[in-house]
C-alpha cells in the first residue's frame, strides 16, 4: 500500500515531532488535537524546527513547502482522510481505545491505524476497532527530529503488508525500524525502565550523585544520555506510569523506586515542569 497522507492525532511533544518527521518525509500531514492552543504551539515548533534544520544544513528541503503540506484541525475525525493514522495521545489505555473506536467509524476500511504507545497493549487497542490486520504500534522516540529509531510493534493479527507499509513510511521519514512482538514494554521501554529505576535506587542508597551516575553511564557504557537526563526529558510522570504498568504485568522487578514516586507526587516531573532530578528553573 502506498501512503501519501498521514494523520497524526495529538499535537503534544510526540505528536508534533511525528508530524515534523512526516512533512520532512514529503507526506501530506493532517495534525489534529482538541486543544487549539496546543495545535498553535505545535505549528510554531514544526516551523521553527524546519527552519533550524535548514539553516544548520541538516535538511535540504524548503520549510515553506513543507509547512504547506501540513493541515491543522481541532476535529479528530479529520485525520480519517489519511491512509495512515498515528495516535499520539497520553498513555491511557481507555483514552486510546475510545479514540480508535471513534476513528474506526470515521475512516475508510483500508486506513491503517498505529499507536505511538511506549508500553501499552496493542491487542487491547485494536480490539476497539474492526481492523486488527491494519493495526500496529509505531513507537517514535523523543525528540523525534533527532532520534532515528521507530519500534514497530505487531500483534498476532497484524498483517505482513501492514508492517511492510509502516517500514516504507519510516524509511521515507529517514528513520530506522525494528520489529517487536506486542508484549508489555516492548523492547526499548522494558530495558530503559529497568535502567532508570535502578539509577533511582542507587541515588536513594547514596551510592553516587545523579551527576556521577549519568557521567558513568555516558562515558563508561557509551550511552548518549545518562538515565537521569533521559527521565527529565521524557518526564518522571511518564516513566512512573510505564513502571506501574510493567509492575502489574511483569512482576516485582519493575516496582517503581520510592524516590521516583515521591518526586512525581511533588510535581517534579522533569524539564517540562522546570524541576525533575535536576533543577532547570535556575539555569
Amino acid at each position: 500500500m502506498k501512503v501519501t497522507t498521514i494523520g497524526v492525532v495529538g499535537a503534544g511533544t510526540m505528536g508534533r515531532g511525528i508530524a515534523y518527521a512526516a512533512v520532512v518525509g514529503g507526506f501530506r500531514t493532517l495534525l489534529t488535537d482538541v486543544n487549539e492552543d496546543i495545535l498553535a504551539k505545535a505549528h510554531r515548533y514544526i516551523s521553527d524546527t524546519l527552519i533550524g534544520a535548514k539553516e544548520r544544513g541538516k535538511w535540504d528541503g524548503d520549510p515553506e513547502e513543507a509547512l504547506a503540506a501540513l493541515t491543522l484541525s481541532a476535529k479528530l475525525e479529520d485525520a480519517a482522510a489519511a491512509e495512515l493514522i498515528i495516535e499520539a495521545v497520553p498513555e491511557d489505555i481507555r483514552l486510546k481505545a475510545e479514540l480508535f473506536a471513534r476513528l474506526d467509524k470515521a475512516a475508510p476500511a483500508t486506513v491503517i491505524f498505529a499507536s505511538n504507545t511506549s508500553s501499552l497493549s496493542l491487542s487491547e487497542m485494536s480490539a476497539a476497532t474492526s481492523r486488527a490486520r491494519l493495526f500496529l504500534g509505531m513507537h517514535f522516540f523523543n525528540p523525534v527530529p533527532k532520534m532515528k529509531l521507530v519500534e514497530l510493534v505487531y500483534t498476532p493479527e497484524t498483517s505482513a503488508e501492514t508492517l511492510e507499509t509502516a517500514e516504507a513510511v519510516c524509511r521515507q521519514m529517514g528513520k530506522e525500524t525494528v520489529r517487536v512482538k506486542d508484549s508489555p514494554g516492548f523492547a526499548t521501554s522494558r530495558i530503559n525502565a529497568l535502567i532508570g529505576n535502578e539509577a533511582f535506587r542507587m541515588l536513594e542508597e547514596g551510592i553516587a550523585t545523579a551527576e556521577d551516575i549519568d557521567k558513568a553511564v555516558k562515558l563508561g557504557l557509551n550511552h548518549p544520555m545518562g538515565p537521569f537526563e533521559m527521565v527529565d526529558l521524557v518526564g518522571l510522570d511518564v516513566r512512573l506510569a510505564i513502571l506501574e504498568y510493567l509492575h502489574r504485568t511483569l512482576g516485582e522487578r519493575f516496582k517503581p523506586s520510592p524516590l521516583l514516586v515521591a518526586q512525581v507526587k511533588a510535581g517534579q516531573l522533569g524539564r517540562k515542569a522546570g524541576r525533575g532530578v535536576y533543577d532547570y528553573e535556575s539555569k
